[in-house]
């Protein structure tokens, strides 16, 4: 773990990372030399035959960076089966019969997709969750395919490290938290801009190549149409951060799309098998993964790093790849990660080394909290006030950062009440995790998108995320006997 970061380990002890080859076809995939589903380990993949070499070294450096950042290779066997025919499949419609690509699916429930120079794509567990079919995987997959063989990744990546250090250097000691909210949003704006023109382009690309594949080439628009009602569903928690910031379901994205699916038959064409595709990804984890941590309420709980804390009512938690963020309601923030700290290093000198702007050196204090050694200290920037605790366990050095607009008692006293409920994770913590799961319900005859959506009325905001995952509209007509996607706590 890095300063910046806060990294969850990676968990590679098992499958998840697929290499696909199309030189022998579909037929080959459950027993062949051509598909293998092997431990990640320490080791990184083969390159592929014909990759350029500038290319692979990017690819290969990125590879392990990628895969701990996002909280490990997911391992199911079905999805991983489905993903390699599939990508056969497409390899050899894209024209790339000799070419192996290496495909992981990482252990995120964000919405993503993506693909590194050398042929590194990545799917998430959370975007198998949100496609209803086969030919929209294929559209995903297809895409980022065309990314690759067109070789925008690698200006992608040259782009996104350079983003990453303009951040850095203008943003300052604090990452980016707070105080270069205004920096991080142009730089973002900046990459998406971009990369909407090379999305466009590989929208027309990977729709040619699923058709070609025999997939639904109408799929890319639906998909593009469901991620848009999946943003608009997570917004209010997130503030919309996920794929669609370089990969956006405007309207007009969706009609180019629909005009490029046009040129390869009408609606209803081409493979789409949503039967196939629901029992393949039935049972693979929804939302957030037990083992990274996990939200309950207003409580946060790694089982990982062994500890636990509470933040205020007010204080909308939720987890990132990078960090456990919380925001109130008067824009009071708070941010919790990781730090590199060696054991011979204090916390208070830790706390003065220079890495907080504004830090008053007087106002740096110790103390145990429920049997942890923490160092508290106050910041203030010219439109910002920090309270920054850094706390120890066990190896691991962990960090509060709360920013404000006003130093206020409410924000002093929330800074204090979240770090003072920090303590190590009793049984009692881990038994309140629940694994979720998505799982399959079978319409009846007298079904319809509404009585569906009921089952799930358990969850908060249950019914729309069971129309959302479904792409359904409420009263929407259902297929009886159809299975539909729901999902169910562990």
């Amino acid at each position: 773990m890095n300063e910046r970061t806060f990294t969850r380990r990676a968990f590679l002890s098992g499958t998840g990372l697929v290499l696909v080859s199309a030189v022998a076809g579909c037929s080959g995939l459950l027993g062949g030399s051509d598909i293998a589903t092997r431990q990640t380990g320490g080791s990184a993949p083969a390159v592929p035959a014909g990759t350029d070499p500038e290319d692979a070294v990017i690819g290969l450096r990125e590879h392990p960076r990628i895969i701990a950042s996002y909280g490990g290779v997911y391992e199911h066997r079905a999805t991983e089966l489905m993903l390699a025919r599939m990508a056969s499949k497409l390899l050899a419609a894209a024209g790339q019969p000799a070419t192996q690509f290496t495909i992981t699916i990482l252990d995120s429930s964000e919405v993503n997709a993506f693909a590194l120079p050398g042929g590194f794509i990545y799917v998430t567990r959370g975007i198998l969750a949100l496609a209803n079919d086969m030919s929209e995987l294929a559209a995903v997959i297809a895409h980022e395919i065309a990314h690759v063989t067109l070789r925008h990744a690698r200006a992608r990546s040259a782009r996104v490290r350079t983003t990453e250090i303009v951040d850095r250097v203008i943003a300052g000691v604090l990452g980016g938290v707070i105080d270069a909210n205004a920096t991080a949003e142009r730089s973002a704006q900046n990459l998406a801009a971009f990369s909407q023109n090379q999305e466009l382009e590989a929208d027309r690309e990977g729709i040619k190549i699923a058709a070609r594949a025999g997939y639904d080439p109408h799929a890319a628009a639906r998909f593009l149409t469901a991620m848009g009602r999946f943003a608009q569903f997570v917004s209010a928690a997130n503030g919309g951060e996920d794929f669609l910031s370089t990969h956006p379901s405007t309207p007009d994205r969706i009609q180019r799309a629909i005009d490029e699916a046009r040129n390869y038959g009408e609606p209803g064409v081409g493979i789409t098998d949503r039967q196939g595709y629901l029992a393949a990804v039935d049972g693979i984890t929804f939302g957030d993964s037990g083992k990274q941590g996990t939200i309950v309420g207003q409580r946060y709980i790694s089982p990982q790093y062994g500890l636990t804390f509470t933040v205020p009512s007010d204080y909308g938690l939720q987890m990132s790849n990078q960090a456990v963020v919380a925001v109130a309601g008067d824009g009071a923030a708070l941010r919790f990660d990781s730090a590199q700290v060696p054991a011979s290093t204090s916390l208070a000198d830790y706390l003065r080394s220079g890495w907080i702007a504004g830090l008053q050196p007087e106002t740096v204090t110790t103390r145990t909290i429920n049997g942890i050694e923490t160092a508290t200290g106050r910041a203030q920037t010219e439109e910002w006030f920090f309270d920054v605790t850094v706390a120890r366990v066990d190896d691991g050095v962990f960090r509060f950062i709360f920013a404000g607009r006003a130093d206020t008692s409410a924000f002093r006293r929330a800074a204090q009440q979240t770090v003072e409920s920090l303590r190590r994770t009793q049984q009692s913590d881990l038994a309140a995790i629940r694994t979720i799961k998505l799982g399959l319900v079978r319409a009846g005859g007298s079904d319809n998108a509404d009585t569906l959506a009921q089952r799930m009325g358990q969850l908060n905001r249950g019914r729309e995320l069971f129309l959302v995952l479904n792409n359904l509209l409420p009263g929407d007509p259902v297929e009886a006997g159809a299975s539909y996607k729901v999902v169910r706590v562990d």
